[in-house]
């Protein structure tokens, strides 16, 4: 991990303000894990097609992250170290389970539609890597904090990079939306433009390399400006 809040415990005679304030900063900008730790990147370029589909995977991660952290932040001291990393995963896993059967009950079209990246939530690197890295050594509270703002930042570009996909390649913000929300949000669907051809680059593969090249090129250049 590049920074040392993540290396270690918080240090216990700092504020909770200040704490609260370096784990906001760490997850929603310096250690971002989108762009930044660059973790999660199969998902986060597989299923950003759309913004519902982002956004709908970004909720997911964000429920299992924080779940995830709470949890082992409460058994941190009765794990023994030697058997850390299967339990972490155990539990990662039944909460990946839980939004698994949830979806598949409430959000059946959107649950098709994201697949297999659904249950590949629990090999998220960002999700263990913060279990590993920070709930087993801090308290509940901060625990949770940080699991609420990784979860974030990863969430902020599953849907920066879905509009954009979404815009470029269809011409719309919110397509299928109703496959989240339900059939009352379908008029959250905004047309933007028609076009006989789309911009399909925008919505394969190659198109979401380059997309994302763009959001962490454009990241780095403020952190340049800002260092100036």
């Amino acid at each position: 991990m590049t920074e040392e809040i993540d290396a270690e415990e918080v240090a216990p005679q700092a504020s909770d303000a200040a704490i609260y304030k370096d784990l906001s900063l760490q997850g929603l900008w310096k250690n971002n894990p989108g762009i930044v730790q660059l973790l999660g990147l199969c998902p986060l370029l597989a299923v950003t097609n759309t913004l519902t589909n982002a956004l709908g995977l970004g909720l997911a991660t964000l429920f299992v992250v924080i779940a995830s952290n709470v949890l082992i932040s409460l058994i941190r001291h009765y794990v023994p170290k030697a058997i850390r990393i299967p339990v972490f995963v155990l539990i990662i896993a039944s909460l990946v389970s839980c939004i698994q059967l949830l979806m598949n009950a409430y959000t059946y079209q959107l649950y098709l539609s994201l697949g297999i990246f659904i249950p590949l939530i629990v090999t998220n690197c960002m999700i263990i890597g913060r279990a590993e890295a920070f709930a087993s050594k801090n308290n509940v509270k901060h625990s949770a904090f940080d699991g609420l703002m990784m979860g974030l930042g990863f969430t902020a570009v599953l849907i920066i990079l879905g509009a954009a996909r979404e815009i470029l390649a269809q011409g719309t913000l919110f397509d299928g939306i109703e496959t989240l929300l339900g059939d009352w949000a379908s008029f959250m669907t905004i047309s933007l433009y028609n076009t006989d051809t789309s911009f399909l680059i925008a919505a394969l593969p190659p198109g979401a390399f380059i997309l994302m090249g763009l959001i962490i090129a454009f990241k780095n250049s403020i952190d340049n400006m800002l260092k100036k």
